[in-house]
């Protein structure tokens, strides 16, 4: 999009980190990517090399082999080129932005020690473990429960949707602990009685491992309680600002290039003696979506330097979150229909985007979510 004005919120570090990326996804992630597609997962050596290229654990203390930067931006710059690049599998960002912050902020020494180097190696896979059959955003509908006997918590219940499931080394799970509410417990590989089950067929993001999982009497010890018994909602909703701000930061990247290759696409193909995009009425579409990214590109930037600086708020994480998911939608749809019949093959990425993007405006709180949120800030 020629006509958008330069991005000021990075300086030469974020650049230089931004070819990084680029040149990981280039050289480890496009050439397996079919195959993962197929697979139904990644393999586990990415997440080696992702590990050894500084692309994990970002903001986790050099001491356990992390980065040691707060600097958010970076994290964006990663999730930027993840979904330019049309990616979504390994799932580098949720294992940083959404379980790392609990293991960097809740876990005692001694779990630090354990888990984050690693975490950051590439070594232990994170996922969370939230949603059930009959709980999503409503926490309150959580079943699964974790008894406290002796040393141990017998866990017991079932996970859904639950992504990087497969491969994952670390999960923290969320469960009721009798009347002190919701603990967040790390249930690591192969615990007695933890089954994985089988890999959910989705409509796009098809490389990223989706499960469900099934909790047996599953004996967690005390030591791999996170943070405090009873306080898990708290915590909770205290990082949801991190995750949201994450997908919508995605999505307005995904739809930005999508955007891109669509202007290249109707600037060469020629229908009834003209361009596709010199018909007016297709000009007037492209304006439409050129001035909604824009508008959104100066609200996204101003949020990830308020999360930055510690001031975004839940409500603008969340106005963020839907506005940028939603229109994303739109984008890929219309640019889709500009493409016609080329647009339903998977040879274009508009229509890999077309599958792939349609779940973002469901996780991480649906966009109804999100209103109601807003809403009740306001009255």
């Amino acid at each position: 999009m020629t006509s958008a004005p330069p991005r000021d919120i990075f300086d030469d570090d974020h650049r230089a980190y931004r070819d990084l990326v680029r040149t990981f996804i280039d050289k480890e992630i496009l050439p397996n990517y079919p195959r993962w597609e197929s697979d139904g997962l990644t393999d586990r050596e990415v997440w080696l090399r992702a590990g050894r290229h500084g692309l994990l654990g970002i903001d986790v203390d050099p001491e356990y082999g992390g980065g040691g930067n707060p600097d958010y931006r970076f994290h964006v710059v990663l999730s930027e080129e993840l979904a330019r690049a049309g990616v979504h599998a390994p799932a580098l960002p949720l294992h940083n932005e959404i379980v790392g912050p609990y293991l960097r902020t809740l876990s005692s020494a001694e779990q630090r020690r354990r888990w984050l180097p690693g975490f950051c190696a590439g070594e232990l896979i994170g996922a969370i473990a939230i949603t059930e059959p009959e709980a999503g955003s409503d926490l309150g509908n959580i079943r699964s429960t974790a008894v406290r006997r002796g040393d141990h918590y017998l866990l017991n219940g079932q996970k859904t949707f639950i992504s990087n499931g497969h491969l994952a080394d670390l999960l923290l799970v969320v469960a009721r602990t009798g009347d002190a509410g919701l603990s967040m417990l790390v249930v690591e590989r192969d615990m007695p009685g933890f089954e994985r089950g089988r890999r959910i067929g989705k409509l796009g993001m098809k490389a990223l491992d989706t499960v469900e999982l099934y909790f047996h009497d599953v004996p967690v010890p005390v030591a791999n309680l996170l943070g405090r018994e009873g306080r898990a909602t708290g915590y909770l909703l205290r990082h949801l600002r991190q995750e949201r701000m994450w997908i919508a930061v995605a999505a307005l990247a995904a739809a930005e290039r999508v955007f891109e290759e669509t202007l290249g696409y109707t600037r060469q193909r020629q229908v009834f003696g003209q361009s596709v995009g010199r018909h007016q009425h297709n000009r007037f579409l492209l304006a439409e979506l050129a001035t909604a990214l824009a508008v959104a590109r100066s609200f996204t930037d101003r949020c990830v330097t308020e999360f930055a600086a510690g001031r975004l708020t839940t409500e603008s994480a969340a106005m963020a979150k839907w506005w940028n998911t939603e229109l994303c939608q739109r984008v890929v749809d219309r640019c889709l229909q500009l493409h016609g019949g080329y647009g339903f093959t998977t040879e274009f990425p508009v229509a890999r985007a077309f599958v792939d993007t349609r779940v973002q405006t469901i996780y991480g709180g649906t966009t109804e979510v999100m209103k109601e949120m807003i809403g009740n800030s306001l009255c």
